[in-house]
């Protein structure tokens, strides 16, 4: 049976298993409630059910009971003090947990359609698949995230590693994990954005301390030169492509789209979109329209052995 990577009751991390925790013991009071509840009302029904014997008369009634009274206005009220009580310890947990200095910072800016992430303390830029390191609990590294967004209201979401968090602009926000196995971890843009919102998806690659040291080094260095692509390479510096990617090493420093550097490195494109293969790559720049409508990539009208120079050129791109 194929596990649910999207579900909130498969915890892997702390501020996902406080979330899960809270909503068992919310369920647990609220389902008593509705025991109780609903124990009264089949009570009711049935003791006081009309008789024949009973036609024509009135049954007795009750002009007001003190008991009665403070009953239903106190049992509430200490209903909700203890769901406050909950829900404020579990929220100050999570918000205003201290940062150990062993913590990974990443700043996630959120764009139509599609994600970047940037590693302040590492140097890099890369999209869409965001990798972090495992945390052990005998050596905890947290990974605290700084949302920001580009454009418009978006929202990050993966279930199983910490509650959505949304990113607006002009107010950053903060988030945090520290994930506990590694894995894959999936996850979507929470909060309409426009006509792509639904194929804004999330991938969080939780790696080994050694697997996620190895990822650093190797979006650390630049993108190799291979000469037997230089046409692809002339066609990509002096057409549009340049004004929006950036390509470490070269000229192509663009920052409205993501930074493809390592683009080959990823399982995707457009963020989830499609599967990262020669023939999607090639569709991708030709016709984007075909992958994600309403997409700002625009369609590049290249002829046909440019489009093949130019892909060519990207698939050494890792």
């Amino acid at each position: 049976m194929i596990p649910d990577l999207t579900s909130i009751f498969a915890p892997a991390s702390t501020p996902a298993k406080s979330i899960v925790d809270l909503s068992f013991f919310v369920l647990t009071i609220t389902g008593i409630i509705f025991v109780v509840v609903a124990a009264l009302l089949v009570y009711a029904i049935v003791k006081f059910r009309g008789r024949a014997a009973d036609a024509g008369s009135e049954p007795p009634q009750v002009y007001g009971s003190t008991q009665i009274e403070l009953a239903w206005t106190v049992v509430p009220i200490l209903v909700v003090v203890v769901l406050v009580a909950a829900t404020a310890r579990v929220t100050h947990a999570i918000q205003d947990a201290p940062q150990p200095p062993s913590a990974l910072e990443v700043t996630v800016i959120g764009h139509q359609f599609w994600w970047e992430y940037r590693y302040p303390q590492l140097g890099i830029v890369t999209a869409n698949e965001l990798h972090v390191p495992v945390s052990d609990p005998a050596r905890p590294r947290p990974t605290v995230l700084t949302l920001l967004s580009a454009d418009t209201d978006h929202s990050f979401w993966i279930p199983q590693l910490g509650g959505k968090t949304d990113l607006i602009p002009n107010h950053p926000n903060e988030m945090w994990m520290d994930p506990r196995r590694t894995g894959v971890f999936l996850g979507q843009c929470a909060q309409y954005c426009g006509t792509q919102h639904g194929k804004m998806l999330l991938s969080v690659s939780v790696d080994s301390a050694e697997d996620f040291d190895a990822w650093v080094r190797a979006q650390q260095q630049h993108a190799m030169q291979d000469e037997s692509v230089v046409a692809g390479k002339r066609i990509f510096e002096t057409t549009a492509c340049i004004n929006c990617h950036a390509i470490g090493g070269t000229v192509a420093n663009g920052r409205y789209g993501p930074d493809l550097t390592h683009l080959m490195s990823r399982r995707t494109l457009a963020s989830g979109a499609a599967a990262n293969t020669t023939a999607n790559l090639r569709l991708w720049i030709e016709n984007p329209e075909a992958i994600k409508p309403g997409s700002l990539m625009p369609a590049m009208k290249l002829n046909d052995a440019d489009l093949d120079a130019l892909v060519r050129y990207m698939e050494t791109l890792r």
